[in-house]
């Protein structure tokens, strides 16, 4: 009875590493499809952004801080494929560039001297300028304890200038 008891837990056990190795590899798959998938959109989203520049035939300070944004977003999408690692630095550097572009359209929309603005408070610019400092005061948090307080994590490839967004 015993011996019908052990293959029987050994079968399950096979049956259950069998699922596991299934699940890391629809996962991984997953992974993979979801990354090609958000790659590509970022880059159909640059090049038809730039088509509209070129056609316009000009660009603002805000399309190339769009331009920028894009590129953030494609090196994050990059850097996790790699290291399989969320860069949260990146996604701070795309919120600092929205912030900063929507600022700029603030400013050039609404005509305002920015130190005006200051003197006498437009709320609006007054909440995105606080924005901007929250968020690279987050930047210098996140770098100053990724250099101090270092993950070791064994088994992952570094991507280039990743060893601070774990």
């Amino acid at each position: 009875m015993s011996d019908a008891l052990r293959r029987l837990d050994e079968g399950y056990h096979g049956a259950q590493r069998l699922a596991d190795r299934l699940g890391t590899i629809l996962v991984r798959g997953f992974h993979v499809l979801a990354l090609f998938a958000i790659g590509a959109t970022i880059v159909w989203a640059a090049v038809f952004e730039f088509s509209k520049m070129t056609a316009k035939g000009h660009a603002t300070v805000e399309d190339i801080l769009l331009l920028f944004i894009f590129l953030e977003l494609g090196a994050m999408v990059g850097i996790y494929f790699t290291t399989n690692h969320m860069p949260v630095r990146f996604l701070l550097y795309v919120a600092l560039t929205a912030l900063t572009r929507l600022l700029i359209s603030m400013v050039n929309l609404e005509h305002v001297d920015l130190m005006a603005a200051i003197q006498t408070p437009h709320l609006g610019l007054l909440v995105v300028m606080g924005g901007i400092l929250m968020l690279a005061i987050a930047v210098l948090v996140l770098r100053y304890a990724s250099h101090h307080y270092p993950s070791e994590q064994p088994n992952v490839r570094a991507a280039p200038g990743s060893e601070d967004m774990h």
